[in-house]
């Protein structure tokens, strides 16, 4: 009785989010169904590539929600955040390649295939333990994270922040994209890592794997927006906010400012990364495009679009952008970019606070007619 009216409690401070997490439930029960029990001939059927495509959008809700937390309540613009997100793809590609084992094109047990045609002899030594998933897991979690942890200490030490910071995380993941467009960086060039065969021993072509990604996306997307929600819920994300709000007062009250700043940071790095690992199975290639600047800024396209500062507005925002976008891309490729950066106008002059922020509003007035 006690859980249930804590439950009630909080759907009614965030009552959007319980909707949200009501929808993600009920997506992560309908779309297997609609998958396994209709026919092909069915009008309700979805196809594999349905599946898929959902699974996509639900991992650049995750990142979308990553990127809020910091930006929407810390006040970091970081315009980086899509490096975070290629590193956790990475290294999850690195163990799916390390799984391919002689089935490769040229049937070298431990060399990938792309290593045995640029003539390397052995393994590089950060490759080494990528054939187990556990050590694969722990470098999603590690690699982006230690990153955020060497960036965010820098750059918070000597108060870089505002414009600044935005720019320094830009040439953060555009130097990261010219390194891994290296061949001799061992990460596969510019055609970085595909033709993935199996995960855990299970075929990655096979429904049922198909299915199971889906679903683990689906929970670890609903995990990411409680445990943000949490922390902005929390003490620290009552002074994350206040950092957000006046970072010089905070200051003299007291608060390790860098500190709190580098926390979150680096635990919205870690939540990027396990989107990126997420997104590489279902996808199928991860590459050094993934790290273009262009892309992270998109990111905060979507959230900006969405509702900054919401988190499940973030969320939102990144499935009806990235929506609008495999329909115009079909419909009206040369024109795509002109409406998003239109999409972008529109919201910024007229909808300022996302189109969450707008139907809030819009209840709100309602109530006090």
């Amino acid at each position: 009785m006690r859980q249930a009216g804590l439950l009630r409690v909080a759907l009614q401070k965030d009552p959007g989010g319980g909707v949200f997490l009501a929808l993600l439930v009920a997506t992560s029960v309908l779309v297997p169904a609609l998958y396994f029990f209709f026919p092909e001939t069915s009008a309700l059927h979805l196809s594999g590539y349905t599946v898929t495509l959902l699974a996509k959008y639900m991992c650049y809700a995750m990142l979308a929600i990553a990127v809020d937390l910091i930006w929407g309540y810390c006040g970091i613009l970081s315009l980086g955040h899509g490096a975070f997100f290629a590193l956790g793809g990475y290294a999850m590609g690195m163990y799916l390649m390390r799984a391919i084992g002689t089935r490769g094109v040229y049937g070298d047990p431990v060399l990938p295939d792309f290593m045995v045609f640029l003539n390397w002899k052995e393994l590089p030594w950060f490759w080494h333990g990528f054939d187990q998933f556990w050590f694969a897991l722990l470098m999603i979690v590690l690699v982006p994270g230690l990153l955020a942890l060497v960036f965010g200490y820098f750059a918070f030490r000597s108060r870089v922040s505002g414009v600044y910071l935005s720019i320094i995380t830009q040439a953060l993941t555009y130097a990261l994209m010219l390194a891994f467009f290296r061949n001799d960086m061992g990460f596969g060039g510019n055609n970085g890592f595909t033709d993935f065969k199996d995960i855990v021993g299970f075929s990655l072509q096979s429904p049922g794997t198909r299915v199971v990604l889906f679903l683990c996306t689906a929970f670890a997307l609903g995990a990411s927006y409680w445990l943000c929600r949490r922390v902005v819920s929390s003490r620290v994300g009552r002074v994350i906010q206040a950092v957000r709000d006046a970072e010089s007062r905070a200051r003299f009250l007291g608060y390790r400012v860098e500190s709190y700043k580098l926390w979150v940071f680096v635990f919205s790095a870690v939540l990027a990364g396990i989107a990126g690992a997420l997104y590489v199975p279902q996808i199928g290639i991860i590459n050094p495009s993934e790290f273009s600047p262009g892309n992270s800024i998109e990111i905060v396209i979507w959230v900006a679009i969405g509702g900054r500062g919401t988190l499940y507005g973030a969320a939102v925002g990144a499935v009806l952008v990235n929506y609008a976008k495999t329909y115009f891309t079909a419909a009206l490729p040369s024109f795509w970019l002109y409406v998003l950066g239109s999409l972008f106008i529109v919201v910024t002059l007229f909808l300022p606070h996302g189109i969450v922020g707008a139907i809030s509003a819009v209840r709100r007035r309602g109530a006090n007619l």
